[in-house]
């Protein structure tokens, strides 16, 4: 399975000769296979790129990640035809109804607070872990009463401080806004290869917003990206910081009594979720995981 994340951050021209990505600048060379890619990240605007290796790219759905002048990700290249009946799979969407779209992202919400409290618990925050807990069975069939929006409100103060906001222009929002990024175009990835469409959510629903049902899977596992937020971020967000951001799929997930990369369990979480929304498979067959 690929599992490379390539950096691009300076200037280069990027081609496609026999299987290989090549990278080319004035004095170098480099090559890598296309299998071993799962995503590149366009670090500098200065890259060009062949039409030829764009459409390998989405042949062998690579996801390439292009980002702005401030080196924040602002667009993503996907596949146009993920899998080979994708009109079957949207047609299926369109016809998900409310009760188990509703039990589905109850599931996703149970998921992101468990995966929040064992975060905190993991970093001593013994009484605003429990308060988290105990959420969980209360979250109830859409979330109704809106226990996610509790729950962040206690793990974002106890992580960064009471007067932490997600609105403030600071380093952290900086690094968290774009691991979210990178957590988005992942599970984006993964629903399209399955032939569905990014704009048709089950809980979010903004008609502006081009990946709804991206914002709804994606959700049990910002706290990876979290994480890693904390671990590593120094006094500014720095491109040290973007490179182990960027390579979030590698990270390790405690799944199925065995470690796995994060990317595959994103991979599977998403067939689960799609499975249950299709009633090919029940909720509760939807597999735990643990993220480390």
């Amino acid at each position: 399975m690929a599992f490379r994340t390539v950096y691009i951050e300076s200037s280069c021209k990027l081609s496609y000769k026999s299987g290989y990505l090549v990278v080319r600048k004035e004095d170098d060379t480099a090559k890598v296979h296309l299998s071993e890619i799962s995503t590149i990240v366009l670090q500098t605007m200065q890259v060009y790129i062949s039409a030829y290796l764009m459409a390998e790219l989405a042949k062998n759905k690579i996801s390439l990640l292009v980002s702005d002048s401030q080196c924040n990700p602002v667009g993503q290249y996907l596949p146009l035809y993920g899998a080979h009946n994708t009109s079957k799979r949207i047609a299926e969407q369109l016809e998900w109804g409310e009760p188990i779209k509703k039990r589905v992202w109850q599931r996703v919400v149970r998921d992101k607070i468990r995966e929040q409290a064992r975060f905190l618990k993991e970093r001593d925050y013994e009484r605003e872990a429990q308060q988290l807990s105990q959420i969980v069975p209360e979250v109830r069939s859409g979330d109704t009463t809106n226990r996610e929006a509790q729950a962040a409100r206690l793990y974002f103060a106890a992580l960064f401080g009471s007067s932490f906001s997600r609105e403030s222009d600071i380093p952290i929002n900086a690094a968290l806004n774009y691991g979210y990024a990178v957590l988005l175009s992942l599970v984006n990835r993964e629903i399209t290869a399955r032939g569905c469409i990014t704009q048709v959510g089950i809980c979010h629903r903004n008609e502006y917003n081009q990946f709804n049902l991206t914002c709804d899977l994606m959700e049990p596992f910002r706290p990876a990206v979290d994480r890693l937020v904390v671990d590593y971020l120094a006094v500014d967000f720095d491109v040290d910081m973007r490179r182990v951001l960027g390579d979030l799929a590698n990270t390790h997930v405690a799944y199925k009594e065995g470690s796995y990369r994060l990317g595959s369990v994103v991979s599977r979480y998403v067939q689960q979720c799609l499975n249950a929304l299709n009633k090919r498979a029940a909720v509760e067959e939807i597999e735990e995981f643990r993220l480390l």
